[in-house]
């Protein structure tokens, strides 16, 4: 695998099999694209024997090593335990069963807080727990004015009956980073637990679970170049107290007594060369892997921040064109709504033109209708580590060209398709 020092956005385009049929990519927060270590990474795991894990066989050993390696990079990557790292199918799966194992000590009168802000599934998760608990279920709302969620928001629902906050690190529809440290901490001092969804979080920023001082941390591991595998971070003497449904003569043993039936080895397999990709992206060539997540990872976010705001200065000149993504901290994610045009109108013109972008709520209706879009939503742009320059022209080209403008300076419609 190529090491890239320092970040080189050319250099790292090349890693990337799909980008060669030429699309612009924006679709990023739906899952970006995959780089060629992370395919043959899976490719070699089913090419070599492999069986359930066990000390026996040679498969056996093959998949048992492949957990331990991939439980030790999430570790790596959270900043946490590998004692109290979870597998489960995706992030969505992980929060219903991790909300109906809590729910078990949740009793009519208790109170549970989620957000207006956050994505469905985790939202619905835990409305549906407490529901079968007969707990309360309490609302934070947000500004829909500047997309903040702030502290105060949170702590105005607060009780002393509150068992758990439901928060998200980031929104997946318009980018809006929440205090989640200083939520964690009014959870706690509510005598509340705090489960923190950083599915988007992840794909831009390093996620530190000491620093976020939350009880549980969920991510997918397909938004950060991986495959499609839900990942949780807790601490493992919590992990301990916990009693999950499963099978009897399943293992007791935490963290595998979270993990229903066989993992995915294959899969497994891919995420840890999706972290050890991530690391590979460092400016720093020495130290840990998690130093050098942490450093790659501030790489990142500095080029994609560079990115955005480039976009948003050509936006400015669209004025047909408003951006709802507004917060003060946010991820490279814009929601855009083009006056007097469907959002699926718009990207539907821009899919056309070889650049990539979605439409809708992205199962954030409570979002979305909180900004005046109802279940119609807008059009997401994500960025994402390989997006670069000519992406950003391409993508205010032809914005320009559907709204009518003049295309920007140095724009030229012979911009708007590029030959793979």
């Amino acid at each position: 695998m190529t090491v890239f020092h320092p970040y080189d956005v050319a250099a790292l385009r090349a890693e990337f099999p799909a980008l060669r049929a030429g699309s612009a990519h924006f679709d990023g927060p739906g899952g970006p694209q995959v780089p060629r270590a992370v395919i043959d990474a899976i490719v070699e795991a089913m090419s070599s024997p492999l069986a359930n894990r066990s000390s026996n066989t040679t498969g056996g050993r093959n998949a048992d090593a492949i957990v331990v390696q991939a439980r030790q990079a999430l570790a790596d990557f959270f900043g946490a335990d590998p004692g109290g790292v979870v597998f489960g199918r995706n992030a969505t799966q992980l929060a219903h069963e991790f909300s109906r194992t809590l729910a078990k000590t949740w009793a009519p009168g208790d109170e549970v807080v989620v957000t207006r802000l956050d994505h469905e599934s985790n939202v619905q998760p835990w409305v549906l727990a407490a529901a079968h608990a007969g707990a309360t279920v309490r609302w934070a709302d947000f500004d829909p004015e500047t997309g903040e969620l702030t502290a105060d928001h949170v702590r105005r629902v607060l009780s002393d009956r509150t068992r758990l906050v439901a928060v998200t690190a980031a929104s997946n529809l318009i980018g809006t980073r929440p205090p989640v440290r200083e939520i964690t901490r009014l959870a706690h001092e509510a005598g509340a637990l705090c489960y923190v969804d950083a599915a988007h979080y992840s794909a831009h920023v390093s996620v530190d679970f000491d620093s976020f001082g939350a009880d549980f941390v969920a991510c997918s591991a397909y938004k950060f170049f991986g495959p499609h595998l839900g990942v949780l971070a807790a601490r493992p003497e919590l992990l301990r107290t916990l009693s999950p449904d499963k099978l009897p003569a399943a293992t007791d043993v935490v963290p595998e007594r979270f993990e229903l039936g066989i993992l995915p080895y294959e899969v497994l397999a891919g995420v840890r060369a999706a972290v050890d990709f991530l690391a590979g992206l460092s400016p720093v060539r020495a130290g840990t892997r998690r130093e050098r997540l942490v450093a790659a990872l501030g790489a990142i976010e500095a080029h994609e921040d560079a990115l955005r705001l480039r976009l948003e200065r050509g936006l400015a000149e669209l004025p047909q064109v408003t951006v709802h993504s507004r917060a003060a901290s946010r991820t490279p994610t814009l929601l855009l709504s083009v006056e007097g045009h469907d959002p699926r109108a718009v990207s539907h013109h821009l899919a056309a033109l070889g650049i990539d972008t979605e439409s809708g709520t992205f199962y954030a209706a409570e979002a979305s209708r909180r900004l005046g879009l109802g279940d119609r939503g807008g059009v997401r742009v994500g960025l994402a580590p390989y997006n670069d320059d000519d992406d950003i022209d391409r993508l205010l080209a032809g914005l320009a060209a559907y709204v009518g403008d003049r295309v920007p300076p140095g724009l030229g419609r012979d911009r708007l398709f590029v030959t793979p």
